[in-house]
């Protein structure tokens, strides 16, 4: 899910052995589909690479703007500028969580329940309070792999119980309103918390389906996001309104190569965006960004600045939205951030270290939002931009 991690078909490319099941797909982005550069990665980054910081010792903190730890991050949320956090994974294949208390990032102890190398991996965070938070992914073996997620109570990160998911892989997004109510998907299936277990919601997608990404604003209005088909995969936007679940038509404009969707974020009942890329960011090339506008009616294709592809999105209001991801493919990748001011989309200047990505971003108001990838190849190093009002540092 380019730089990628391979989210949009993670179960095509698992291996076996220690560096094989979730490390196949780790590298930056949501839910790019089966391509040469995961494959490539997943063997370049075989070895376990010393922290970079102090910082990389649990519990140690960073000051901001200077976090940096040998890992990967894939997914951040926040609640307030003083509450945000991000997870993702380490070389040696630990789940790896931090939290930014308004004045540093620190990293939080988290449980790994594999004990194989490259064994655990969190792809997704959400947050609805300063004692309430939730973290999914997976756990792997050489022989099998489980979804995994984690829940934070005000003191620490516990794992908790998740129901089987077809074919024994991972958990790709989480999105939570409540302590009492929060959903999770993965390949071809979508998680509910009604406050005291998760459950499966029954139902099967269409063929060749894989959701990445998913967003609430109640639990009456919840998307979720990714592809479907085994050839050319198209866009996949399904719906609940809080009894049950509805594919949603969406565009796939690219037809003739194929699209998928890596992120969602939902304003409210009328407003809404999906982003993603076309076919060609899937396997290596460089693609273009996808941007889906929902107008509560229905979702429209918007003009997108060039992009490989787009990974994650955020948004504080239907005239303020953020999607990040990556430009061209490793080694020369870089950074991309677009902003909507209402009216159109457009490139955002940001920092960008050699061979570095962007997998999601999270946003609380006009002048405070997160951004989260990696840097490097061999010895991959967490990335964590913010949007102060004015510029990205």
């Amino acid at each position: 899910m380019g730089i990628a991690r391979d989210r949009g078909r993670g179960h095509e490319s698992r291996a076996t052995g220690d560096e094989g099941g979730l490390r196949v797909r780790s590298y930056i982005t949501r839910s790019v589909r089966l391509s040469a550069v995961p494959l490539l990665l997943a063997g370049a980054v075989g070895g376990a690479a010393p922290a970079t910081a102090a910082a990389a010792r649990a519990g140690s903190p960073a000051r901001a703007g200077s976090f940096t730890i040998s890992g990967q991050l894939f997914g951040v949320a926040a609640t307030s500028a003083s509450n945000a956090w991000a997870v993702g994974d380490t070389p040696s294949g630990k789940t790896l969580i931090v939290h930014w208390n308004g004045q540093v990032w620190k990293q939080v102890p988290s449980p790994s329940p594999s004990s194989a190398k490259f064994g655990n991996e969190l792809e997704s965070v959400a947050v609805t309070s300063a004692g309430n938070a939730w973290a999914v992914g997976g756990t792997s073996t050489s022989t099998s792999s489980s979804a995994l997620i984690l829940r934070w109570n005000g003191a620490s990160w516990k794992r908790v119980p998740s129901p089987s998911v077809a074919g024994g892989f991972g958990l790709t997004g989480v999105a939570a309103t409540s302590a009492q109510d929060a959903w999770a998907v993965g390949p071809n299936v979508i998680l509910h918390w009604n406050g005291t277990v998760w459950k499966r919601v029954p139902g099967k997608g269409p063929a060749g389906t894989f959701l990445a990404g998913i967003a609430a604003t109640s639990a009456s209005n919840v998307w979720a996001v990714g592809s479907h088909g085994t050839t050319l995969p198209k866009t996949l936007t399904v719906h609940s309104a809080g009894t049950t679940w509805r594919q949603v038509p969406s565009p796939s404009p690219n037809d003739q190569n194929g699209d998928t969707l890596h992120g969602v974020i939902a304003v409210s009942t009328h407003s809404a965006w999906a982003v993603g890329c076309s076919f060609s960011c899937m396997t290596g090339g460089l693609g273009d960004g996808l941007i889906l506008q929902w107008n509560g009616t229905a979702w429209k294709n918007a003009r997108s600045p060039r992009s490989s592809y787009l990974a994650g999105v955020a948004a504080t209001s239907a005239h303020d939205a953020w999607a990040v991801g990556a430009l061209g493919t490793l080694p020369v990748s870089k950074t991309v951030i677009v902003h909507w001011n209402g009216n159109t989309w457009t490139a955002v200047p940001s920092p960008s270290p050699p061979q570095s990505g962007l997998a999601d971003v999270a946003a609380t108001s006009a002048d405070n939002a997160w951004a989260v990838g990696s840097s490097g190849i061999s010895h991959p190093k967490t990335l964590i931009l913010r949007w102060n009002g004015t510029a990205w540092k």
